[in-house]
């Protein structure tokens, strides 16, 4: 565990599998220093946890006897939303061992759900989806979640809030057809009723959402990431970046966007042979050139900006500010 909340989580299960532990066997265990473990154990007795530090050649820390945590209670809310932060933390660059943690978490919490809410959290399930790169999604608003889950799930309208990217707000009666995690933030995709044209929106937008009466026929083989990622390849933005790079297909996809089309120099996609190196074309859409400069850095890999000038500049502004700076150090 990276984060200090969860090394003293560890260091007192260690310390509630009984027995006495030495400093070095613990900071051992946590992969921290010895006066790192004191710390964390001045945390635990501080909310109560009675630690007892143990002198002499076999000494260290251990539980009172017979101390043992109280039985774990969460109220409907809270369950559901540790459930749907297990769920939509997935796909946040996770090691296969912490998703296998989180997926056996979500399945103990899920067996003593009342049916009503194990019913919801998998109608949840069912209705999300996520592009090729979803990045470390936000955990969105339980209620608003599940709402539209439900609905995309079974075919209901909603009667949404909604914020637009001008600041504009409207009252529209929504189609879903599933939420998507992409870039680090959820989407539902669906029909707006009131003109009768697909829409995607951003759940962050979204003030309010109401199942209304009634239901809607969703078109069929629809697949709300392909209409996610299509949507914004058709959107209108401000620039439009070409860059020509010297590298593999994965390690062109391992940085910029999943849904930059890359293809070769004579305009052939460039999946085929994604391990073979070579000059490799990719175009992205965007309203900001300023996140570009230090993405096309990390890639590490020759490059040629195309097109627009500006992202050129911007590109050597950087460079200059990098050599200035390591001149200094």
């Amino acid at each position: 565990m990276s984060r200090p909340t969860g090394r003293v989580l560890a260091l007192l299960e260690l310390l509630q599998s009984g027995g006495t532990r030495s400093v070095a066997e613990l900071a051992d265990r946590l992969g921290v220093e010895g006066r790192t473990v004191r710390r964390y154990v001045t945390h635990l007795i501080d909310l109560g946890v009675p630690v007892e530090s143990v002198r002499g050649r076999y000494g260290g820390y251990r539980l009172a006897p017979g101390y043992r945590l109280p039985t774990l209670m969460f109220n409907d809310d809270e369950a559901l939303a540790v459930l749907i932060g297990l769920a939509t933390g997935r796909t946040a660059g996770l090691t296969p061992e912490q998703r296998t943690a989180g997926e056996t978490a979500a399945a103990k919490i899920r067996r003593v759900l009342p049916r009503h809410l194990a019913d919801r959290f998998d109608t949840l399930l069912r209705s999300v989806t996520y592009t090729h790169r979803p990045g470390a999604l936000t955990t969105p608003d339980p209620e608003l979640f599940l709402t539209l889950a439900d609905a995309a799930r079974h075919c209901r309208p909603v009667s949404i809030r909604y914020t637009d990217r001008t600041g504009r707000h409207s009252e529209r009666v929504l189609h879903p057809y599933g939420i998507v995690g992409h870039a680090g933030r959820w989407y539902v995709t669906g029909q707006d009723a009131g003109i009768g044209q697909d829409r995607i929106f951003r759940l962050d937008r979204i003030a309010d959402a109401r199942t209304l009466p009634g239901s809607f026929e969703a078109p069929e083989g629809q697949d709300p990431a392909a209409r996610l990622l299509s949507h914004f390849a058709k959107d209108e933005f401000r620039y439009t970046v070409k860059l020509r790079v010297h590298g593999t297909v994965q390690q062109i996809r391992a940085w910029l966007p999943p849904d930059a089309p890359i293809t070769e120099e004579h305009g052939a996609t460039a999946d085929a042979g994604a391990l073979t190196e070579r000059w490799l074309r990719v175009e992205i859409r965007t309203d900001r050139l300023d996140w570009l400069p230090p993405l096309i850095a990390a890639l590490d890999r020759p490059f040629v900006v195309e097109q627009p000038d500006e992202l050129r500049a911007l590109v050597l502004a950087l460079a200059r500010r990098l050599d200035r700076n390591a001149r200094q150090a």
